[in-house]
């Protein structure tokens, strides 16, 4: 646990093979998420370089969104990891989701559900609990803001219409993109998912503010309730 001597390096590596050259000559694009993490780990372990020892971290944690999800103390006590190893992976994740949402100068243009989906699905694809977001969007479709509105089990008895459309009356959206996750993996919509679709969808109506879709996250994936049918009536 921690590091450990001796420890084999990046610079054992060939030349043409060490992540931080191809990085250089090749662009960050290039790389493997193996090799992107052994930058961050820097040493490996007796008997495993930092590229192999990166690939055991990713193996054992399932993945980027598993080690996204792994808390520090357990990321701490892998072999090869230790505390100091261990901040910087979770640093380097936590950039990561921030950027994923961050907004730009230029605000982004939602013109389909992979848009939407794409800027939240790195990190509600990890949550361990269902969050309910809704996107604010202008009148050409740019990204006002994104907001949580709501957070546990999503039930068409529970949530609240009107707290889905507080923000954007507030800032004066002319359409939403609700979303919300499914802890499981499985972006399958529910009945009580097609229930608060509809709710919405009749609220929005009222209150002139159009629900342009409802998104489902999953494990790298979702569904678009409105591309399924669900919820939205189509004329």
């Amino acid at each position: 646990m921690g590091d450990r001597k001796p420890g084999y390096r990046i610079t054992d590596l060939a030349t043409s093979d060490r992540p931080r050259e191809r990085l250089a000559s090749l662009g960050a694009g290039a790389l493997s998420n193996a090799e992107l993490i052994a930058i961050l780990l820097r040493t490996g372990i007796e008997g495993m370089n930092a590229v192999q020892l990166a690939q055991r971290v990713l193996m054992d944690c399932g993945g980027l969104t598993g080690l996204h999800k792994t808390p520090f103390e357990e990321l701490r006590y892998r072999r090869g990891i230790g505390p100091a190893k261990a901040a910087q992976l979770k640093a380097a994740v936590e950039l990561g989701r921030r950027l994923s949402v961050a907004l730009p100068e230029e605000q982004p243009t939602i013109q389909s559900p992979e848009d939407a989906a794409a800027l939240l699905l790195y990190e509600m694809g990890a949550l361990e609990q269902e969050h309910f977001r809704v996107l604010l969007l202008d009148t050409r479709n740019r990204l006002i803001r994104m907001v949580e509105v709501y957070q546990g089990s999503l039930n068409a008895s529970l949530i609240r219409v009107g707290e889905a459309f507080r923000e954007a009356v507030r800032s004066n959206a002319a359409s939403i993109i609700v979303v919300h996750n499914h802890p499981s993996g499985d972006p399958t919509p529910s009945p009580d998912d097609v229930s608060v679709t509809r709710a919405l969808v009749e609220a929005g109506r009222i209150l002139d503010i159009e629900v342009l879709d409802h998104l489902i996250i999953g494990k790298n994936r979702f569904v678009s309730l409105k591309a399924k049918g669900l919820g939205f009536i189509t004329t």
